[in-house]
């Protein structure tokens, strides 16, 4: 298979690829998502996201002390103008295994939403249950999906904002009917390291408003807040990331998740020091008498 590096970079761009696949590398180590033996069917849209997942996994295919194998797959939803030749030819010139899949999901969507919505909800969903599909079809093990860091905080955001869920995209989902598996190798990275990354490997990008839609207006606005916050607070993104893989259930509110119903105290252990315990009562109008063991409190 032929070496997707392009010669002669730059100190700054083998930076930019060291740090982007060290990034994947921890990913796909911390959540297990790619086994001995994998048949990993790498989801290619044609945007920059996908392009940069498929180069770092086959990079890393070769260097990784598992075997598994990468099978890229586009799914063609006979949207209007779409450039059918370019990604053929783009795997073809890598030597790149690969399947497009026609699904004419452009036509429901059509018939189902009305003018001037958005239709990525719908388009989504069915491109999804496509692709579900054709990876048992083929054997796939996983099904790898371009989305970032970036993308996975301001779903968050959009959940509790107009959904009221406190959920993402996860690194690494089960379906519900359990018959695949999802992983997001690019967990870890950053829009903005992607984008410098497409930029010099000159990707072939196939733009995503080929339909006629713009992207939800309000993951526009939940993007505009975070890089505004990001802007004025470096590493903020990032931190709200962290926070997603530390969570406390005792400090929220889902009874669902934590039973906050039967809490009840146990003073029957021995008692630890408390910080700033000593307390002296200055003044006081209780009669300390009434309290059993007050003095011991």
């Amino acid at each position: 298979m032929a070496v997707l590096d392009t010669p002669k970079l730059s100190t700054n761009q083998n930076k930019l690829i060291k740090k982007l696949r060290r990034n994947v590398g921890k990913a796909i180590f911390d959540y297990n998502m790619i086994e001995e033996g994998d048949v990993v069917m790498a989801a290619i849209s044609g945007g920059k996201d996908s392009f940069a997942m498929l180069d770092i996994l086959i990079a890393l295919q070769k260097s990784a002390p598992i075997n598994f194998k990468v099978i890229a797959v586009n799914l063609d939803q006979k949207q209007p103008g779409f450039p059918e030749h370019i990604l053929p030819e783009y795997f073809e010139s890598l030597d790149i295994p690969y399947y497009i899949v026609d699904k004419d999901t452009y036509s429901v969507v059509k018939a189902k939403i009305d003018e001037g919505k958005t239709t990525c909800g719908l388009c989504s969903r069915l491109r999804r249950g496509t692709l579900y599909s054709f990876a048992e079809s083929i054997g796939a093990t996983k099904i790898a999906l371009g989305h970032h860091m970036d993308d996975m905080v301001e779903t968050m955001f959009l959940n509790m904002f107009f959904g009221s869920k406190m959920k993402s995209m996860p690194p690494k989902l089960l379906s519900d009917d359990k018959r695949n598996i999802v992983i997001r190798p690019l967990a870890y990275c950053r829009e903005s390291d992607l984008i410098k990354f497409s930029n010099f490997k000159e990707f072939p990008i196939i733009p995503c408003n080929l339909c006629g839609s713009q992207e939800n207006l309000q993951r526009q606005n939940v993007k505009a807040m975070l890089t505004d916050w990001d802007a004025q607070t470096p590493g903020r993104v990032e931190a709200i990331f962290k926070s997603m893989k530390n969570v406390s259930l005792s400090q929220l509110a889902d009874t669902n998740l934590f039973d906050f119903q039967n809490l009840k105290i146990d003073r029957s252990t021995e008692k630890e020091e408390y910080e700033f315990e000593k307390e002296h009562v200055s003044s006081s109008n209780i009669d300390e008498s009434l309290y059993i063991n007050v003095t011991n409190i």
